[in-house]
């Protein structure tokens, strides 16, 4: 591990509905502490808000790694679910598989992959059926000074 870089891993549950959001929250407060502009600390929070959601909705689980340097946040989500069979459909605003148990809880509006393509600087996706997705999302930000912790 290069010098400067924060390296975390979290567990996302799946159907946990009360943890959910907590290692993107975790995120966030890191990303304060560093002196990280408020647009990109906004964008990476939004971006892996939204994967950790899809991941606890839609993936039985999974497992966000996150690399924090001094120009960028790295977040990979990999799952283990049962892939994307259509990522183009997927990747439409509005398209959404939830069931109607996850509608009623307020999310699957079909809103989360396009999101975080929108709030990333690089996002990549790759799935295979059976074996699972892998999200990667790039968000650069620039600091004054930043801070080791």
């Amino acid at each position: 591990m290069k010098e400067g870089i924060i390296s975390k891993e979290y567990v996302i549950p799946a159907n946990d509905f009360a943890v959910a959001g907590e290692a993107s929250s975790n995120v966030k407060k890191i990303l304060i502490q560093l002196g990280v502009e408020p647009q990109a600390i906004k964008k990476t929070a939004v971006s892996m808000y939204e994967a950790e959601m899809n991941v606890v909705i839609h993936a039985g689980g999974g497992r966000a790694f996150v690399e924090i340097d001094e120009e960028k946040i790295l977040i990979k989500i990999k799952d283990d679910g049962p892939g994307i069979p259509d990522i183009d459909l997927a990747m439409q605003e509005g398209y959404s598989t939830a069931s109607d148990e996850i509608r009623e809880k307020g999310f699957g509006a079909g809103m989360g992959l396009p999101n975080i393509k929108k709030y990333s600087d690089i996002f990549n996706i790759t799935s295979q059926i059976g074996k699972g997705t892998l999200l990667e999302i790039t968000v650069f930000f620039k600091v004054k000074e930043f801070i080791k912790i």
